[in-house]
């Protein structure tokens, strides 16, 4: 009777401990889920052509990515704190060498960025199409034809390794897909608006997988000719991610 009467005491504060938890761990995805939800329309609508042209008509191109630049990156800041208190559900246990593996991906894809943006790339995102671009030597684009996607897809992947909770998993491998995909529809794109004849002309010397066209010979660079200032910047960018990685993350990022 006495172990009877204690349950019943207890019970009703028990249930509404577990009914606060799982408010709490609802609460915590919620804002994450709404998070990632914002994200994706806020780039999803602006993409679209009619929303894009009246956006532009208002703002000016200018102002226009000013503007988008400025909303994608408070959207996706939200995105990462909604991440950091989203619930720890472990898929897999930290290990130390799991740090090794964006320590080593990270310079690469840095290399990638500095040299991509802004390059003589009329094949992928983040070249300039106006500059004049010879596939006889393709440079950076010889090396691999979408350098700025392939250093998104570096970084994300690279951290889902030592980042072993779902949130995390679910950011870094939403990040790594989207650059894959992304690789495949514009190439799909670049094919159908160039033609197929034109475009494997100029893809001639280029592959999807970094160094793959360097070391199957058909990109064979008869100079190096190496833009010192985008290495300068590549290298920059990496190790300021390196020293800001305790400050602005709060964990070093070395093993």
């Amino acid at each position: 009777m006495c172990d009877a009467g204690l349950l019943r005491r207890f019970a009703p504060r028990n249930d509404g401990l577990r009914r606060q938890r799982v408010r709490s761990t609802l609460s915590g995805w919620t804002e994450f889920v709404a998070a990632f939800a914002v994200f994706l329309l806020s780039h999803a609508i602006p993409a679209r052509p009619a929303v894009r042209a009246r956006l532009v008509g208002a703002l000016g191109e200018r102002g226009f990515l000013i503007a988008y630049s400025i909303e994608s990156l408070l959207v996706l800041t939200w995105l990462i704190v909604a991440t950091e208190r989203a619930p720890f559900v472990e898929l897999w246990p930290f290990e130390t060498w799991q740090m090794w593996v964006p320590n080593l991906a990270l310079p690469l894809a840095c290399q990638f960025a500095a040299f991509g943006i802004g390059a003589a790339n009329p094949l992928s995102f983040g070249g300039d199409p106006r500059k004049p671009f010879d596939p006889q030597h393709p440079g950076v684009v010889g090396i691999v034809r979408h350098p700025l996607l392939w250093a998104i897809g570096l970084w994300a992947g690279a951290h889902v390794v030592p980042n072993g909770d779902l949130a995390h998993v679910l950011l870094f491998g939403f990040f790594a897909m989207i650059a894959v995909i992304g690789m495949l529809i514009i190439d799909r794109r670049k094919r159908r608006q160039l033609g197929a004849e034109r475009w494997a002309e100029l893809a001639a010397r280029t592959s999807f997988w970094p160094f793959a066209a360097l070391i199957s010979g058909r990109f064979r660079p008869q100079t190096w000719r190496i833009s010192s200032l985008r290495l300068c910047i590549g290298l920059a960018a990496w190790l300021s991610l390196l020293l800001l990685h305790p400050l602005v993350i709060g964990v070093s990022p070395l093993p």
